[in-house]
This record gives C-alpha cells, sequence and structure tokens, in this order.
C-alpha cells in the first residue's frame, strides 16, 4: 500500500501548476519518498521584551554561574561568573521550573545562554537590531534574520508573516493594536521595515478568508481582485510611458506593488483547500484585549498559516514594556516589573517571579504549538523535526539590555542539522572561548540550506582578538 501511494504521487507531473501548487506538491512528494532534504523547513520567532531571565534556564544539578554563590543573588546582565563552556545532554536531567512545558520534548530543546550582542545600541531594545545585529534600533539599516530565512524557505503567498501585541515601546493607556503595527523588529532591507498584524481577527481573516466565505464569495473576491489589478496595471503602464529617468524608476516601484499583490492572491487561490482543512475556528478570543488571549490567538493562526503552507518564516512579538497582564492579577507594566527585581508587585510577586510567570505564559503557547507540529507526520519523523521555533528577547537577557549575555531557548529541529536536546552556555564576555549572536543566526541560516559568509551583523570591537567567524561548533552536526 505504502508503495503504490508513492508510486502515484511521485507519478503526478508539476507542470502547468501554480508556484504555490507545485511546492506544495513536492512537499507531498518528499513527505511520500520518505525524503528528508527536500522537506520544508520553517521558523518561528518569538521575540518578548525586557529580556529573558537567564539564572533560571539552568537545569537543577548544573552549577548556576548567573548567581553569586555568597548570598544566592541573581547577577546583572553582564555578570555571568567566570567559568568553562558548559555543554551538557539534557536527557537526564532535570529542566528548571520555567521550562516544565517542554519536558516531553526535551530531545529537541536546546538551550543556549551567555552569547554576546554588544556591537550595537539599545536601551529597552535592540530595535531592527535584534534580528539583524546592527545598531539600528529605530531605523532598518539591512535585512534581518528571519526575512532573509522567509525569502530563502517560503514558496507560499508570504515570504514571512509577523503578528504583535502593538508596535510602540513605552506608553500610556495601553491596549492592543486593532490594526497592522511596527514593533521595529523584522525588515526585508534598509528602509524597509515589516507591518505586523496586531489584530487576531484580522490575520484570521486575511490569511484564512477562503475558509469562511463561500465558493461563490470566494470566486467573486478574486475576480474582483483580478479585475482591479488589470485595471491599475494597465492603467500605470500608460502613465510610465510619460515618464522618464528617475521619476519612472520611482514609478516602477508602484508598478511592482500591484504585481505583488497579485501574486499573493493567485498563490492564496492554489492554497484554498489547504487553507480551509487546517485554518482554525473563528473565535471570540479573536477581539479580546487581554494579554494571554492575543498571544494564544497570534500562536493559533501562526501554527495554522505554517502548516496551510502560506508561509515558512513567523516572527512573533509577544509583548512590549507597556503591557500589563491584568490575568496575573498585575497592574504592574512589563517594564515596571524589569524594574522591580525582588520588590514585590501588585499581586505579591516579586518583580523576578512575576517576569518568569510571564515567560511560562509564553512557552506554554510554544508547547502547544510544538505538539501541534508533532502530531503532523512529515518525512520520517513530524513536522517539528523539520521547524525550529526560537524563544528569545529583544534586550537580551536583562531590562535593560546591554547584550553581553544573551539566552536563547530553541525547541524543534532542522533536518538533523543541528545538535538538540542540550544545554550550551559559553564562557563570560571577553574570556577565552566566548561567541556571539552573530554565529548562533549562521547557525540557523545554515541549518536551513542558506549559503552564509563568515559573520553576521556588527562585529564587536572589543573581541577583534576573537576568532568570532562561522557557526557556533557545539550546535552544528559534524
Amino acid at each position: 500500500m505504502l508503495y503504490s501511494r508513492r508510486q502515484v504521487i511521485n507519478d503526478l507531473s508539476l507542470g502547468g501548476l501554480s508556484l504555490a501548487m507545485a511546492s506544495c506538491l513536492r512537499s507531498i512528494q518528499a513527505h511520500a519518498a520518505g525524503n528528508e532534504k527536500t522537506l520544508p523547513k520553517r521558523f518561528v520567532f518569538v521575540v518578548k521584551s525586557s529580556g529573558i531571565d537567564k539564572f533560571n534556564l539552568v537545569p537543577d544539578d548544573l552549577e548556576n554561574y548567573f548567581i553569586n554563590p555568597d548570598d544566592g543573588k541573581k547577577l546583572g546582565n553582564r555578570a555571568r561568573r567566570q567559568g568553562p563552556l558548559v555543554d551538557v545532554s539534557l536527557a537526564d536531567r532535570q529542566l528548571p521550573e520555567k521550562l516544565k512545558a517542554f519536558e516531553s520534548f526535551k530531545d529537541r530543546l536546546t538551550i543556549i545562554q551567555s552569547l554576546s550582542g554588544v556591537g550595537f545600541r539599545g536601551d529597552h531594545t535592540k530595535g531592527f537590531g535584534t534580528l539583524s545585529l546592527h545598531d539600528s534600533e529605530k531605523v532598518a539599516v539591512a535585512p534581518t534574520l528571519d526575512c532573509l530565512l522567509g525569502q530563502h524557505l517560503s514558496t507560499g503567498p508570504y515570504p514571512m508573516d509577523g503578528k504583535a501585541m502593538n508596535g510602540r515601546k513605552l506608553e500610556t493607556g495601553w491596549k492592543p493594536e486593532d490594526t497592522y503595527c511596527y514593533p521595529n523588529l523584522s525588515a526585508y532591507g534598509p528602509a524597509k521595515p515589516v507591518a505586523f498584524q496586531g489584530s487576531p481577527r484580522k490575520a484570521f481573516l486575511e490569511l484564512f478568508g477562503a475558509a469562511v466565505a463561500s465558493p461563490e464569495q470566494l470566486e467573486k473576491k478574486l475576480a474582483l481582485n483580478g479585475n482591479l489589478m488589470d485595471f491599475l496595471t494597465e492603467d500605470a503602464r500608460r502613465v510610465e510611458k510619460q515618464l522618464s529617468g528617475d521619476d519612472k524608476e520611482r514609478f516602477a516601484l508602484y508598478m511592482n506593488s500591484f504585481e505583488s499583490l497579485r501574486k499573493i492572491e493567485e498563490k492564496k487561490a492554489a492554497l484554498t483547500d489547504q487553507i480551509r482543512e487546517h485554518s482554525p475556528k473563528l473565535s471570540d478570543r479573536y477581539d479580546s484585549m487581554a494579554p494571554s488571549a492575543r498571544i494564544e490567538s497570534h500562536f493559533e493562526i501562526a501554527t495554522a498559516a505554517l502548516i496551510a503552507g502560506l508561509t515558512n518564516v513567523i516572527t512573533l512579538r509577544p509583548d512590549t514594556l507597556g503591557v500589563k497582564y491584568t490575568e496575573l492579577g498585575l497592574s504592574n507594566s512589563v517594564h515596571s516589573l524589569g524594574h522591580l527585581q525582588e520588590n514585590s508587585a501588585s499581586n505579591g510577586w516579586t518583580g523576578l517571579q512575576a517576569r518568569m510567570e510571564i515567560e511560562k505564559l509564553h512557552l506554554k503557547q510554544i508547547a502547544n504549538m510544538a505538539k501541534k507540529f508533532d502530531s503532523i507526520p512529515e518525512g520520517n519523523g513530524t513536522m517539528l523535526d523539520n521547524t525550529m521555533i526560537v524563544y528569545m528577547s529583544c534586550s537580551s537577557g536583562d531590562h535593560h539590555c546591554g547584550g553581553y549575555d544573551w539566552p536563547f531557548v530553541l525547541l524543534g529541529g532542522m533536518g538533523n542539522k543541528l545538535n538538540t536536546g542540550r544545554y550550551i552556555e559559553y564562557p563570560k564576555y571577553g574570556d577565552k572561548g566566548h561567541r556571539t549572536v552573530g554565529s548562533l543566526y549562521l547557525s540557523l541560516m545554515q541549518a536551513a540550506g542558506m549559503q552564509i559568509t563568515n559573520t553576521f551583523g556588527q562585529l564587536d570591537s572589543n573581541l577583534k582578538h576573537f576568532d568570532l567567524t562561522g557557526p557556533l561548533e557545539e550546535l552544528m552536526v559534524s
């Protein structure tokens, strides 16, 4: 039976299919044949604000270099104690409380600590520098990692897709955005920022409209869009003939935008059946103003979009500094919690406890996403084995982001290109053996099949005597 299925699928012709459908068929063929090399690769970047605490990412039976052994106090952003490289298996170790949701995924969990990203500025956030590793907090000066990966991996209508709570860093009277926003996080290049959708309902309708529209409505909508595109494009061509020089070049960008819209609609039309099959159910939760409900909705939509093949790269921005997690009994904003440390928050927790509970809320949604991916067979494994979920912060390891110690939590696989199921902690900033975030990003790009350069982003002049080129050797499968 299995041979018959493989034979039938492999005999199907790709000729005459749209790009999206041809890509889908290639994925089906790869799965049927067990061809791991040609299976699609996917990334999810979950980028929180205000840092990710480092001391509570260390397995219980390892020495904790982020705590002062004399008084038990947590050390600051720059102050990982002096110590060697730590590279150990998680298989027989007790995960810290914060990561308990990942217990069943221990073999595909990787915790990385003490990478630095100091060569660019940032106060509460590195902004675009978070994923580009350039000095560009507020203005994009280079493409970001997620956009580069999306352009390389995605064959659906969206190279990458972004979901955010809101765009502003600090604000009073906070509430979630109800439309597109710019969280200053992702960019396709200099001055080319990516707009993130803040509204779960609008994100649902944009991505899965085919699932809630009748065939007649869908056909009418696509026909209307097609006629409109034809009219606008023809009109633009008539105008173009009357232009010259720089005006003509600038107007060409205008024309290209129409063509991009047409291609998105064509690709979405080709994926209609998949979209219907995998779309989540439209829920009243998508209109909730509670941060946890918004986060859950964005994760649900992102999971479905990846399964349906609408994109292969998604970046989620679960909160910003002004967000208040009132459902946790907190009237303090994320910003104020970052300053509390051992002092009490509104519900009696210390600031550090409150930060951990917020992180656990995010990590629970990542675990739910991973469970869904792990339930879908793909090749000789599951979809999770070809998907990498990266949990990180835009402000390294503390509320004010010096960038000397940047933690990352990776969950999933990348076609057996990366060593997973490990805890890796690099020597202190400035000590022999220390590595930077740029090498981690090179590792992810190489695992995704991209051609890489020796370095990524700006180099740290303080580490000019170190060899910081290439991927992280401890992370790569040799």
